[in-house]
């Protein structure tokens, strides 16, 4: 009976199958970590977008508030402009009232004549009444009479005073039409007048002015304050992106150093086919490999000693 033939290629040696197995669990690891890298640079990639978009909305805040603040800056300016207009045209207004004052002695003097000094010191009874006081004496008594305050007698009587009154003016306006002096006062009066007028609506004007200014500088200002907060809300959202996208990434570089690994771990493997480790050998590249999937970095050396043991 012949005898059979027992080679070595008869059965599978243990320590090839042993690879099998080994390189079939680092191929499923090598799966898992690919598709953990590609999932991180995923996540590192939505939070660089969004780190872009935040960066570009605080840059174009802050825009607006340089902008914002040149406003402010220039209605500023012209509210101190408008306030030292205001302050001048005050000074121009009380010369102008000191003119009117003065006009008036003049033309009180040229209706009292030439001959009036000595009834100048007295300001009493005696004193005769202006155009004007008359008019506005005649109006009094017109809107009494009109109202009904003079009955009976009283009433003939108030009649009669009021023509005397207009009489009187209608003599005192032909006396102060012949009278030079007095015509040179009263126009003098009108522009002293007129100066008076113009001088306070200046001052009303530059003070309106001022404030529209100063009241748009707080609008501004206010609209600074917002766009700053805007700014500072993006600024924080930036920094919360930026330091999410950098946890990703060193993730992501993580798992990439542990694909390295696997892959050197593999090609180690494949150019030692006809060794066979040991048990002690087998138990320290189990331990290497718990490292590796426990999200650990293989160093060189350890790269190196893993190839020893094979």
């Amino acid at each position: 009976m012949p005898r059979l033939a027992v080679g070595c290629g008869s059965y599978p040696h243990k320590g090839d199958y042993f690879m099998s197995e080994f390189e079939q669990v680092l191929e499923e690891k090598r799966k898992l970590v690919d598709e953990k890298a590609t999932n991180y640079r995923n996540v590192r990639d939505d939070w660089n977008a969004k780190t872009k978009k935040a960066t570009a909305t605080r840059n174009e805040h802050n825009s607006e508030v340089r902008e914002l603040i040149q406003n402010v800056k220039q209605q500023r300016e012209i509210r101190e402009q408008m306030n030292e207009v205001v302050r001048d045209m005050k000074r121009a207004r009380a010369d102008a009232n000191n003119q009117v004052k003065d006009a008036k002695t003049n033309l009180e003097a040229a209706r009292r004549g030439p001959n009036s000094s000595e009834q100048s010191e007295s300001r009493g009874k005696d004193r005769p009444l202006s155009v004007h006081q008359l008019r506005r004496k005649a109006r009094a008594l017109e809107n009494d009479f009109e109202q009904g305050k003079y009955m009976g007698k009283k009433e003939k009587q108030v009649v009669e005073q009021i023509k005397k009154i207009y009489a009187e003016i209608k003599l005192k306006e032909q006396e102060e039409s012949s009278n030079e002096d007095l015509k040179d006062a009263r126009e003098l009066l009108k522009v002293a007048m007129d100066a008076q007028e113009a001088a306070h609506l200046e001052v009303q004007k530059a003070a309106n002015a001022a404030q529209d200014a100063h009241e748009l500088m707080l609008q501004w200002n206010k609209e600074v304050d917002r766009q700053r907060e805007k700014a500072e809300s993006s600024h924080r959202s930036l920094r919360r992106s930026k330091i999410e996208g950098d946890k990703a990434h060193h993730f992501y570089i993580v798992s990439l150093r542990c694909l390295h690994s696997i892959h050197d771990i593999l090609r180690a493997r494949r150019g030692q086919a006809e060794r066979s480790p040991s048990r002690g050998a087998r138990l320290e590249i189990q331990d290497l490999m718990a490292k590796l999937m426990g999200g650990e970095t293989l160093s060189t050396e350890e790269l190196m000693q893993l190839q020893r043991n094979e």
